[in-house]
């Protein structure tokens, strides 16, 4: 595997990891902000839209600006509106997360997308990208439990703050490729 496939793939395991402890726990959280389940509904589709929205354009002009960079902005801004779950006391404050949650996904997503494939050993095409696919769902398979976890013994307070410095430290890893994106 080569360097650039692992840097990869560990910082989107801190992606996934902090992702995944809130996963099913939206809902919930939603709720408890005041949320009814239209406003979840609403949150939910908030965050797909903007992301679905942007990442054709983001895609578009990561190929003129270079993935690496929109990559590393986008891990970044994800563990700040990551953060930003501290802060939120009702819907509107839900909102505007996952808005920026969205963003941050956009910016992150196809980018990453692209450095994987472009870095990645044609040869073992099938291994490479089973290997990410597998090591997503089972990153945010244990995730969710972990996060129930913490959840039921502390507080989303506690989940919330755990989960920020995972994605920080994910985005500081993850910029680690911009040594090898020059």
């Amino acid at each position: 595997m080569k360097p650039q496939e692992r840097i990869l793939l560990i910082g989107a395991g801190f992606w996934w990891l902090g992702e995944g402890l809130f996963g099913p726990l939206f809902a919930v959280f939603a709720g408890k902000v005041g949320g009814s389940v239209l406003d979840i509904a609403w949150a939910w589709a908030i965050y797909l839209l903007v992301t679905g929205g942007l990442e054709v354009f983001i895609g578009r002009i990561s190929d003129k600006i270079g993935h690496a960079k929109l990559m590393v902005a986008g891990y970044a801004l994800n563990a700040v509106f990551t953060f930003g779950y501290l802060f939120v006391h009702d819907p509107a404050g839900l909102f505007i997360v996952q808005a920026g949650l969205g963003v941050a996904l956009a910016l992150a997503d196809p980018t990453w997308d692209a450095l994987y494939a472009k870095h990645e050993d044609r040869r073992s095409a099938g291994r490479i990208w089973g290997l990410e696919h597998g090591t997503e769902e089972l990153i945010t398979g244990a995730s969710i439990f972990i996060g129930g976890f913490i959840v039921s013994y502390f507080s989303f307070t506690t989940l919330f703050a755990i989960m920020g410095v995972i994605q920080v430290v994910g985005a500081l890893y993850q910029a680690k490729i911009l040594y090898f994106d020059r």
